[in-house]
């Protein structure tokens, strides 16, 4: 815990002005809790022994004033933690989801999109529950058990004595029960992220679900992840409510122990009523927020191992590292020296040497697993070369910064990215100011602002989820124009107009020749039409070029392409 601690301490000590009203609002709620067992001696004494009848009068008010005190400081305190709470959580949330994502493409793709959503959602959410529930209950309950343990004391050492003995036999099966709860708690998270993995999985694949009507089936996967969840939350809950009765029975252990001891006192006259009866509401009083500690303890183990999931993530370093230097000029070469680079000791590129200059059209082809999209992520820096480098313009691409790299790279890939925001947003996907008649503009290239302008809003028509209210064809050509409009130096088309009918891909294929003139583009393409026009096809065979040139020079000279070129016709 101490550690937890340690790293929320830069977090929470901006908000000093917020914990001087905590810290009101604590003494208030001191000073109140006393004086509710201070006032039970005047109570007995005073009032019923002596009759005393102006303190029919003043008991009273003072219990009012007493009550309104402590409501004051409970407010004051409960708002002020609250505030401190929802403010540090909300601000971990973004700190995470920008950790998450500033991460290598490698740990994004190794974990699933459940597992990462439940760490800034659930994982957080608990984090949220200790900072902004649990903590100022326990602040409050600590405060509460200092002041009635010092009065306690006060009244009569010997006597406290007695009362005070069970609070270390408490601390033990404490300790026990708190280890156990914690290991609980990282099954449980572990568990409700498959769960929403599983519900991720669901929504994001409804269509083939309903296609091979297997809704019984994905509910019954969903159920076995479900009910794990309920049985590992179950176990939590067996071993965390025990604490409530553990510290009741020990608590009244001391009661007992008071009663007697303390009833032999009166007894014997070296202790009045009203002291008595003041000192046993000070025990039943401090055992309340002592049992109550006891069970927050217990809950605390939850959100420590929530802590643990979060700084487990945000401890994680990126294994692509920026570079000190800006891509400030267009890139006008590209060259790719003994690259290697492998995945479970299977080599993905294998010694590949390339260079690329400004205008050329290179095509990539061959059989699936050939290595021809990690060929193209590798110039987005998804991954680095376990050996040889790339390089940009003549400098090694680690040395620029990844933000000034990606400026002049424009991406197409045959998964198509559309955001829930306008159509006009997401052609324009990234920038603040969008400029309306270059969307247009790109629209036109991209052979999409005919279906465009058919709808009500058209380029301020909002998009659906994953651009559902679009045809798999017109999201490919909104996503086409996202690369237009970029005006990048560098495009990477991968499948990129594998959606679109033949007539559609020839007209933005003629728009792009004009387009790309002065620009290198690399094209990944299941289809001859695509490729066959490219200054230079390369062949790659697991993660070699085998072969290379252009669609007439390999039909001549290598057989292997001639296969693909007669799978790809």
């Amino acid at each position: 815990m101490k550690e937890i601690v340690k790293r929320f301490w830069p977090y929470i000590k901006e908000y000093k002005f917020y914990y001087m009203f905590v810290i009101f609002g604590g003494i208030l709620i001191v000073i109140s809790t006393a004086a509710t067992a201070h006032i039970m001696k005047p109570l007995m004494d005073d009032m019923f022994i002596a009759k005393d009848k102006e303190m029919l009068y003043y008991i009273p008010l003072g219990l009012i004033a007493i009550y309104v005190t402590k409501a004051l400081g409970k407010y004051i305190q409960t708002v002020s933690m609250e505030y401190i709470g929802q403010s540090i959580v909300t601000r971990f949330r973004e700190i995470l989801l920008e950790k998450i994502i500033s991460l290598d493409m490698g740990f994004l793709y190794l974990n699933r999109s459940g597992e990462l959503i439940s760490r800034v959602t659930n994982d957080i959410g608990r984090i949220q529950f200790f900072v902004s529930n649990m903590l100022p209950d326990m602040f409050r309950d600590i405060l509460a058990v200092l002041a009635l343990v010092g009065y306690i004391i006060y009244l009569n050492p010997m006597l406290s004595f007695y009362t005070l003995i069970v609070v270390p036999l408490a601390i033990v099966p404490l300790m026990y029960i708190a280890k156990r709860l914690k290991k609980y708690s990282h099954r449980s998270q572990a568990k409700n992220a498959d769960v929403v993995t599983r519900l991720t999985e669901v929504f994001n694949n409804s269509e083939i679900i309903k296609a091979n009507a297997t809704e019984k089936f994905e509910v019954k996967r969903f159920s076995v992840d479900n009910w794990q969840f309920f049985k590992i939350n179950m176990k939590s809950i067996y071993v965390g409510a025990i604490v409530s009765p553990i510290m009741e029975i020990l608590g009244v252990m001391g009661l007992a122990a008071v009663i007697y001891v303390g009833g032999k006192e009166v007894f014997d006259g070296t202790m009045t009523v009203g002291e008595f009866t003041a000192f046993i509401t000070a025990v039943g009083l401090v055992f309340e927020p002592i049992r109550k500690l006891g069970g927050t303890y217990s809950k605390i183990q939850d959100a420590l191992a929530a802590s643990e999931r979060v700084f487990d993530v945000l401890d994680k370093e990126s294994k692509i590292i920026d570079g000190p230097k800006e891509l400030d000029t267009d890139i006008l070469s590209i060259e790719y020296k003994d690259v290697t680079l492998s995945y479970e000791n299977y080599n993905i590129l294998d010694g590949v040497n390339l260079t690329i200059s400004q205008g050329e059209n290179i095509a990539l082809v061959g059989d699936s697993g050939g290595g021809k999209s990690t060929f193209m992520n590798m110039l987005l820096r998804f991954y680095d070369p376990d050996s040889g480098y790339v390089t940009i313009n003549g400098t090694d691409i680690k040395e620029f910064t990844q933000k000034s790299l990606k400026h002049h790279i424009a991406l197409v890939t045959q998964r198509i990215y559309i955001f829930q925001d306008t159509l006009a947003a997401n052609v324009a996907y990234g920038e603040e100011y969008i400029d309306e008649q270059k969307v247009i503009e790109t629209l036109k290239l991209a052979d999409a602002y005919s279906f465009v302008m058919e709808f009500e809003k058209g380029i301020h028509t909002m998009m659906s989820e994953a651009g559902a209210n679009l045809s798999g064809g017109q999201r490919q050509r909104i996503a086409i124009a996202r690369a237009i409009y970029k005006h990048a130096s560098l495009l990477l088309f991968d499948e990129a107009t594998s959606a679109l009918d033949n007539e559609s891909e020839k007209r933005i294929q003629k728009a792009l020749d004009a387009y790309t003139e002065d620009k290198i583009t690399i094209t990944i393409a299941h289809r001859l039409s695509t490729i066959k026009h490219a200054d230079k096809i390369l062949v790659l065979q697991k993660g070699n070029i085998v072969a290379s040139g252009t669609h007439t020079e390999l039909l001549e000279s290598s057989g292997i392409y001639k296969k693909l070129a007669g799978k790809l016709d």
